[in-house]
């Protein structure tokens, strides 16, 4: 059974968040945190903190500990985007697309192999 957490329009674009979502995707959520903290990009934070609600939700939910569990899905939707307008020259506009993105975390307990 696996537990989830999602963060909807997080004010940060898909196309950032999918750069930092891809490095972590199959980790052991121990790794994912630990490689998170030292990136620059805001959006790590970001991702760490759906990753973090994923693992209180598993530990409250399926009973396992965080050392067990490893991250199945991760993906970043692209969310509505905020439509602004930029005054130009003689009278014109410019449309500006603020754009937003969901996070969605879904993790699981890792198989143990026979033996360990």
């Amino acid at each position: 059974m696996a537990a989830s957490a999602k963060s909807v329009n997080t004010g940060i674009s898909a196309k950032k968040v999918r750069r930092i979502v891809d490095l972590v995707r199959g980790k052991k959520v121990e790794d994912a945190l630990q490689a998170l903290q030292f990136m620059p990009s805001p959006a790590a934070g970001q991702v760490a903190k759906v990753v973090r609600a994923a693992t209180a939700n598993a530990e409250n939910e399926m009973l396992s500990r965080a050392s067990d569990l490893k991250i199945v899905e991760i993906y970043a939707d692209e969310a509505k985007s905020l439509k602004r307008i930029r005054a130009l020259p003689r009278g014109r506009a410019a449309r500006i697309s603020k754009r937003s993105s969901h996070i969605t975390v879904v993790v699981e307990e890792e198989e143990r192999q026979l033996g360990q």
